[in-house]
């Protein structure tokens, strides 16, 4: 039996459908990832899970018992902010303490618990400054450290990072991930950062208009869209039309127009909505990563460099080809970087094709 269980949840606002039939089942110890853009429906779907908004339809089990209508500090989850919520007025260590108080912990007890909690996000030092005398990414910990003293079943990340810079984001990234692990509780984050979600999560849940788009491990979502908003959702996508030439079961072949010819086993593990056959329109995905720039006519397109963008470690290329522009991105290693209107070919492995979408032929 799962853990935690969304059953058929819905959220109305009057006529908006915040969220509309809603299934996910959580295990013990997981870390998942509401994953989708502004107004999707995923952190009303946490607030949902705590309590914080009323359920319009469907149930919310925890450990098979039903709490779908219980009131927030009856559950017993623990809850990180966007904007931390801290108490200006109490130092570190009263406000990692305030949920122990509430629940009428014993001060000894309590004082070590709070010890505890501000060790795991090392804190220890600063248990007496006040949340005007922190960084941001200390308040960050402060505000996990208070959702996790209670020892909670869930935990409950509402856009933990957002109000990190960069690399201090990146960096707590891998703490909370780290901590997660070191105390083994479920825990549910919601986010809009795909690059955050696919790093320190076991499974993301893709979400779009209310609705669940796909469920699955990060390497399986990015490598794996089941549809055309998750293929350009996670990450960048190239999408390309075309049309099934043969498909015999063990290799299927697509003709993407101007004689370039796309074939591949993997296309068949694409969406699990069946196999193409002859003659169906399908939409074929390649992410930029997996073409590579060479010799112009030594590749499947001749192509034209059109404008170029420095990443650091990777060169993104854009470039105009037959089948419309194309995104190529390539490893950057000290070279000098191709020109702008220069021509070269775009090459690829059978292995990298991916298609999104088929249309059957009428």
């Amino acid at each position: 039996m799962s853990f935690l269980k969304l059953t058929d949840l819905s959220k109305s606002f009057g006529d908006l459908q915040a969220v509309r039939n809603l299934n996910l089942s959580v295990e013990k110890g997981e870390f998942v990832s509401l994953l989708g853009p502004s107004g999707c429906g995923k952190t009303t779907t946490l607030q949902m899970i705590a309590g914080f908004l009323d359920v319009s339809s469907g149930s919310i089990a925890l450990d098979g018992c039903d709490i779908t209508h219980l009131k927030p500090n009856r559950r017993g989850l623990g809850v990180v902010f966007q904007s931390y919520a801290l108490f200006p007025h109490m130092s570190v260590a009263q406000n990692v303490r305030f949920g122990l108080e509430m629940r009428g912990t014993d001060r000894k007890e309590s004082e070590e618990r709070v010890r505890e909690a501000l060790s795991l996000v090392h804190l220890d030092a600063l248990a007496h400054r006040f949340p005007r005398e922190l960084s941001g990414g200390q308040r960050q910990r402060v505000a996990l450290a208070r959702a996790i003293v209670i020892a909670p079943p869930v935990l409950l990340l509402d856009e933990p990072m957002s109000n990190l810079d960069a690399k201090l984001r990146e960096e707590m990234q891998f703490e909370l991930r780290a901590i997660q692990r070191r105390i083994g509780t479920t825990t549910i984050m919601v986010t809009h950062d795909q690059s955050e979600a696919l790093s320190i999560s076991d499974r993301v849940v893709v979400m779009e208009a209310g609705r669940i788009t796909q469920i699955d491990t990060p390497y399986r979502a990015y490598e794996r869209p089941e549809n055309r908003f998750v293929s350009q959702f996670i990450g960048k996508a190239n999408l390309l039309a075309g049309t099934v030439l043969a498909n015999d079961g063990d290799e299927i072949r697509i003709d993407l127009g101007h004689d370039v010819v796309a074939v591949g086993r993997a296309v068949l593990s694409g969406n699990g909505r069946g196999e193409p056959g002859k003659g169906d329109a399908v939409t074929v995905c390649i992410r930029p990563e997996k073409l590579k720039l060479c010799e112009s006519s030594r590749g499947r397109l001749d192509a034209t460099v059109t404008s170029r963008f420095f990443l650091g470690s990777q060169w993104l290329y854009r470039v105009a080809s037959p089948l419309g522009e194309v995104l190529v991105c390539c490893q950057n290693e000290g070279g000098e970087p191709i020109a702008e209107g220069q021509q070269v070919g775009v090459d690829w492995t059978n292995d990298a094709i991916r298609f999104v979408e088929t249309e059957t032929r009428q």
